[in-house]
């Protein structure tokens, strides 16, 4: 694969302001696959400046016609799926089914809601003697992850560019040729110039800049509640609009009137899709006394299905962190029944699909992000209990509850203090709001609720 040595701005392919560049690495073999430029301040500005140029021209364009954009993006991210899909295998090391399916079929699927929704969307209502717009926010900056490159790219830039924004990415630089792909296929749809631009670099550089930047009016990021909240006070400094999607602790409830044997599968299967390395994971496993040591064999046999199926978490840094909570979760005295803290291979940054039982909320593997392939199996005594273990840490993002009967898992599911849940596997659905609660970050990324979030309103009084 072969990367740009340039950054996408003003819509054309850019010489960066410094000469220093990111290894882009194979965390299956360590391999070194490409180099990007380390973007400096000086090219942040030069982003920002092309974006607020092309803000005036971008917002009067009719709705229609940035619905027709963006439906020619998502043609253009079709036509390169495979390539996609092959290059987040190669920069993440996810499995290449995982890749084509979620990582690169999901945010398609997100692409075209977007074109949908631009097209369909009430821009203008009239309340009382009052006519009352949504507007453009103005030049977003959007600081994405590397957990799900793309996804995570188009669920902020699709919102922004139906909204009438323009936009400013800075990627993660474990995962930036994704990012480079996905400005070739926006190029190829006929979006204008400047109305989206590419900045590759570290995050304490060209990341602060963006965030920093007089220009920018909305940072939207999406990573660690630790870089959330540097992100808040840079922003605030600014009185910038934030969206903030963060960390998460989510609770799968199984409540005992449940299908056990499924619901333990399904949610061992949700911790360990994409190494663990999801913020929605499904990492805490609540089960009732009665049921808990069949819990414990039912998830015990399950992770033994995914040593081989697995892929590498995405650096050395991750893997080193995701072993260090297993080392504390044994020295804790939680009792390992799946995996553990040695690594499974040589070569990559592998960790063994790991389930632990005996665990007390109070224990730091049940109440801080782990973000790797580690099920944590608690006990608890009665609904409320259940209730109060769930909602027992500073996050709330997702989670799920399972029952024999919908209606008592909803009931359940309302009193959960998280901005979604699944009852009973419910499927991915592209147009729900997804985003949390506490310190899981500040509002919601998908459909119309993620729309709004790039939108501020103007009402004219008659």
């Amino acid at each position: 694969m072969k990367a740009h040595d340039g950054m996408y701005i003003d819509g054309a392919w850019r010489p960066v302001a410094g000469g220093d560049v990111i290894d882009v690495v194979n965390p299956a073999d360590e391999q070194v696959i490409g180099q990007v430029p380390a973007g400096t301040a000086l090219d942040v500005d030069n982003a920002v400046r092309s974006a607020r140029a092309a803000l005036a021209g971008w917002a009067a364009t009719p709705p229609a016609e940035r619905a027709a954009r963006l439906a020619a993006l998502r043609d253009g991210l079709v036509a390169r799926a495979e390539e996609i899909a092959e290059t987040v295998t190669a920069e993440l090391g996810a499995p290449l089914k995982l890749s084509q399916t979620v990582h690169v079929g999901a945010p398609i699927a997100v692409a075209g809601s977007y074109a949908d929704l631009a097209a369909t969307y009430a821009f203008e209502e009239r309340v009382g003697n009052s006519t009352v717009f949504q507007e453009p926010v103005g030049v977003v900056a959007a600081i994405t992850p590397w957990n799900y490159p793309l996804h995570q790219i188009v669920a902020k830039v699709a919102p922004a560019l139906a909204a009438g924004c323009t936009v400013v990415l800075k990627p993660a630089e474990d995962t930036p040729l994704t990012a480079q792909l996905f400005a070739e296929a926006v190029h190829e749809a006929g979006v204008p110039a400047g109305v989206f631009n590419l900045v590759t670099g570290l995050g304490p550089v060209a990341g602060q800049a963006l965030a920093e930047h007089p220009d920018v009016d909305l940072v939207s990021f999406t990573g660690s509640t630790a870089v959330g909240r540097q992100i808040a006070a840079i922003a605030g400094a600014g009185i910038k609009k934030v969206a903030l999607e963060l960390g998460g602790k989510s609770a799968n409830v199984i409540l005992p009137s449940a299908d056990l044997a499924r619901a333990v599968n399904v949610g061992v299967a949700n911790v360990m899709s994409n190494s663990g390395q999801t913020c929605s994971a499904w990492t805490r496993m609540l089960v009732h006394r009665d049921q808990y040591e069949e819990a414990v064999e039912l998830a015990r046999t399950a992770a033994a299905k995914y040593g081989d199926r697995i892929g590498p978490l995405v650096n050395a840094r991750q893997q080193e962190r995701v072993r260090g909570y297993i080392h504390k979760g044994v020295a804790e005295g939680a009792r390992l029944v799946a995996g553990g803290p040695e690594a499974p291979r040589e070569r990559g940054y592998y960790v063994s699909p790991t389930v632990f039982a005996d665990v007390t909320p109070d224990m730091t593997i049940a109440q801080e992000e782990i973000f790797g392939p580690v099920l944590s199996i608690l006990r608890y005594e009665d609904e409320e209990d259940a209730l109060r273990i769930a909602n027992g840490t500073v996050y709330g993002l997702a989670g799920a509850v399972w029952a024999g009967d919908e209606a008592e898992a909803v009931a359940f599911a309302r009193r959960m203090e998280t901005g979604q849940v699944d009852i009973n596997g419910g499927r991915f659905n592209p147009l729900a709001p997804f985003g949390g609660y506490k310190q899981s970050g500040v509002g919601r990324e998908l459909g119309h609720h993620g729309l709004a979030e790039y939108l501020q309103t103007k009402s004219l009084q008659f």
